[in-house]
């Protein structure tokens, strides 16, 4: 076992959560109502959380930021933790496919293939949450409650659309920073 696993998460982890989730949540302030819902880039810096960390930290930041805003912004508690969970996972599976961590070059396609998935995850946890809420707590026909995840479907879509062209975007621009604080804090160790 080496040092830094003894020791735990170092300042740069711990750090990047933090200024993730800020920026998850910063982001999250910023939407515009789309067809019954709101569409954003928060999961696009979801996504980019997965990319830059490993699976736990990234989905920690992702779902911080995320469950944040719920409580700051007045949803019910259970809702802030369905959205910590959810938003976790989608950066949890991005990074665990994606599996950047200390490369000097990333693959660029395990990167597309990491985005995709964790969006395509979110989006199946979302409309899963949508038909357990529709179905079994507000006890809405099953018709009702096709229509309503249908149309929650399309915005969900649309978000993940967004989402996975920005996502390489931002990792793009931000990679070469990151991949001289991971390497030098790599030779350090």
């Amino acid at each position: 076992m080496s040092n830094r696993q003894k020791r735990g998460w170092d300042t740069y982890t711990l750090t990047a959560i933090g200024v993730l989730a800020a920026a998850v949540y910063v982001v999250t302030l910023f939407r515009f109502p789309l067809l019954g819902s709101k569409v954003h880039f928060a999961n696009a810096l979801c996504l980019l959380s997965g990319l830059l960390l490993p699976p736990l930290p990234g989905g920690l930041a992702a779902g911080l930021g995320s469950g944040l805003y719920d409580v700051l912004n007045g949803y019910d508690p259970a809702e802030a933790l369905i959205t910590f969970a959810s938003k976790f996972a989608m950066a949890f599976v991005c990074s665990l496919i994606a599996g950047v961590g200390k490369r000097e070059q990333p693959d660029m396609k395990r990167v597309l293939l990491g985005v995709v998935t964790g969006a395509l995850t979110y989006v199946a946890l979302y409309m899963l949450k949508t038909f357990i809420y529709q179905h079994f707590i507000y006890a809405y026909p099953l018709d009702a409650v096709w229509a309503t995840m249908l149309s929650k479907l399309i915005p969900s879509l649309i978000n993940a659309g967004l989402s996975i062209v920005a996502a390489p975007i931002f990792f793009r621009a931000v990679w070469p920073a990151v991949k001289h604080i991971l390497l030098g804090e790599q030779k350090r160790t």
